[in-house]
Order: C-alpha cells, then sequence, then structure tokens
C-alpha cells in the first residue's frame, strides 16, 4: 500500500465516523491533529482461524490496519492465529473473560452454550449472505444479536461473509437419506443438532485439524467454506466428492467480537472508527470469495474433485428436520425465538421478492453460460 491510499484511507474512515457536533468542530481540524488528541490503545485480538487461509484470517489483520491509519496508529490491534493464544474454538471466551480484547470468529462455534449463538452467523435454510446483511443492518439484526451478547460480556459487529458455502468432501456418494446414516461428517456449528435427525454424526472440528481427520479416516466427510479455501487446506486428495450447497450456510456472518467492558471504554470517536472499519471488512471479505471462487473450483474439477448436487430429496429431508428443530427451539428458548421470529418474517419478504429481478436475471444469465453464448 503506498504513502498516499494510506493517507486516504484515514481520512475517509477519520470523516466518515465523526457526526454531528463532533464533525463540525473537527472539520476545521486535519487529520493529524485529531489524531494528537487521541489516546494510545494497543489491543490484543485472537483469531479462529489459521494463517494459511488468507482470506478469512486476513479479515482481522485488513481491520487492524484500517483502525491503525484512520488513527495515525493511536489505535493499534495485533492479531494472533487460531492457537496462538487460545485455540481457535475458544476465541470468544477469552473475549468475554478480557484474556484478550477482541476475536475474530464466527458465532454458531459456541451453539452448544445457547442455540441462539447461532443466528448471528447462520442457521440451515435461512438467509443467503445479501439478505442477511440487510437485516443485520437495516432490519435490527445487530441490535438483537447484541441484546443478547451482552449477557455474555460481548459486543458484536459483522466482520465478513463468505457466501453461500459448499456442502462439503466426502469419500462415498450420497445418493440418498439412507447413505447418511452413520456419517462422521465435520459440520460446522448449529447445523449438527440437524443433521443429527437424519443419522448423521457431526464432529466439530477447528479448520486447521480437518485435514488429518479426514485423512486418517476418524471422519467421512467434511465442510469448510467454498472453493478457495477447500483448495489451500486439500481436501480433494482423501476425500473426492464435492458436494455443494451448503443448506447450513447460506451467507454465514463472520463477527468481530469485543470484550464489552473495553468497547464501552473506548473514546466514541475509536468506537466511530471500529464500526465503519469492521463494515467495510464485512463486505471486502465477500468481494473477495466471490472474486477466487470461480478460478478454485474449475481448478479443484480441472484437478479431479467431482462435483455433486445434494440430491433433492435430502435437501428436502435436512430442511424438514430442521424446522422440527426450529419448533423446538421457539418453545422453549425465548432468546432464540425472539431472534428467529425476525429472521422468519423477512425471510419470506426476502425470497417472494428475490424470485422476480434477480433470479430471473440470473436464471438468464446462467442459461447463456450453459449454452456458451456468454
Amino acid at each position: 500500500m503506498t504513502d498516499k491510499s494510506k493517507l486516504d484511507r484515514r481520512r475517509f474512515l477519520t470523516h466518515a465516523t465523526i457526526g454531528g457536533a463532533s464533525a463540525a468542530a473537527a472539520s476545521t481540524l486535519a487529520a493529524p491533529a485529531i489524531a494528537q488528541e487521541m489516546p494510545t490503545i494497543n489491543w490484543r485480538m485472537t483469531s479462529s482461524f489459521p494463517k494459511s487461509l488468507d482470506t478469512i484470517y486476513g479479515g482481522a489483520e485488513v481491520l487492524s490496519q484500517m483502525v491503525s491509519d484512520a488513527t495515525d496508529g493511536k489505535f493499534k490491534i495485533q492479531v494472533f492465529a487460531a492457537g496462538e493464544l487460545v485455540p481457535g474454538l475458544q476465541a470468544a471466551d477469552a473475549a468475554s473473560e478480557g484474556t484478550v480484547d477482541c476475536c475474530h470468529t464466527v458465532s454458531y462455534y459456541y451453539w452448544g452454550k445457547d442455540p441462539t449463538w447461532a443466528l448471528g452467523a447462520a442457521v440451515p435454510f435461512a438467509l443467503s449472505a445479501r439478505a442477511h446483511n440487510a437485516w443485520q443492518y437495516h432490519g435490527g439484526g445487530i441490535d438483537l444479536f447484541n441484546e443478547f451478547l451482552a449477557t455474555q460480556n460481548l459486543f458484536g459487529l459483522p466482520g465478513g461473509n463468505t457466501g453461500a458455502q459448499m456442502g462439503g468432501w466426502y469419500r462415498k456418494e450420497i445418493n440418498t437419506v439412507d447413505d447418511l446414516k452413520g456419517l462422521k461428517v465435520r459440520l460446522g456449528g448449529f447445523a449438527g443438532a440437524v443433521a443429527e435427525k437424519l443419522g448423521v454424526v457431526p464432529q466439530q472440528i477447528a479448520g486447521g485439524d480437518i485435514y488429518p481427520a479426514l485423512e486418517k479416516g476418524t471422519i467421512d466427510g467434511a465442510e469448510w467454506v467454498g472453493p478457495y479455501d477447500d483448495q489451500k487446506l486439500g481436501f480433494a486428495k482423501v476425500a473426492p466428492y464435492y458436494y455443494y450447497p451448503g443448506w447450513w450456510e447460506g451467507g454465514p456472518t463472520v463477527h468481530f467480537l469485543f470484550n464489552k467492558e473495553k468497547y464501552d471504554g473506548l473514546p466514541p470517536v475509536y468506537q466511530n472508527i471500529l464500526r465503519t472499519a469492521c463494515q467495510a471488512e464485512d463486505a471486502d471479505m465477500l468481494q473477495k470469495y466471490d472474486w477466487k471462487n470461480p478460478t478454485a473450483l474449475k481448478e479443484l474439477v480441472a484437478s479431479g474433485a467431482q462435483l455433486r448436487p445434494f440430491p433433492q430429496d435430502v435437501l428436502q429431508a435436512f430442511y424438514e428436520a430442521a424446522n422440527e428443530v426450529y419448533t423446538e427451539l421457539d418453545a422453549s428458548n425465548e432468546n432464540w425465538n425472539k431472534i428467529w421470529t425476525s429472521i422468519k418474517a423477512f425471510r419470506n419478504d426476502w425470497y417472494l421478492y428475490n424470485q422476480t429481478a434477480e433470479y430471473t436475471y440470473d436464471t438468464f444469465m446462467m442459461i447463456q453460460q450453459r449454452n456458451g453464448t456468454l
């Protein structure tokens, strides 16, 4: 990054996050003068992801750089990969307890504490990435999830999205619902509770540990994200069948979770800079995956991966199992019910609308691609 681009980014973030009377007062000051009035703060952030996954792990580094640039280095966030300070699946616990100041993680990793955790990220057959972002930023989703996170001494902001994920890598083909019975599958988050109803034996394993488990035959299948990350992790070498879609993750949000006391203690301008930088990173990650996944998928198939869609009766069985789980939770978990009711209401409107312009346009263009006329 050039000095000029750093300066441009700093000016954008600084001026974009100062509102109301503060903006009027600050408008007469140059950015360096503003920075001189800011306190020096050094935070530690632990990630749930290994450094090898540059797109999802790299999101934390992008945020760190943006915050530093916007404050002339006054507010620094040092990022640690999964396992350097705490195991990847304990990142939120470390932030909540104050072992670290913040973390970069996916909230469904912690659904075992309370299924409500999963709603901040993704649950089966919920929303696409675009729809989930609409609900979060303009449908009150961020505030609803933060009402829950406050009980965990956390404050959360969306910090990335992968888009709809793939359905994972398997040692054998899946042709019927019966083929699922007894399969040990690394399945992220809350989806395992749904898959169990059809006989799957879900395994929750951190990203960096999936390949050896699949290679040794400890598990029969595994999902991670999508073509770009899956190619890096090498799953095609040990499980040839690559299924889609990841029905449990239509558009999973990755979160920045901040220790609530630490976040509340920040100067308002730092809080605003974090909000702006998190939203920028939220968009940036999805854009990177959208750019990199098409090439990676072509390369995976060219190298021997056997691409397969989940059969429709298998998807339908999972959908019905998911609704059974949701009915049970609606009756037993008030936190869950409050957020899920909000998501469901928008989900109905979204898919009513999305089957008009967007779906029709995309379908027409896909037909042109298949006909070789693009």
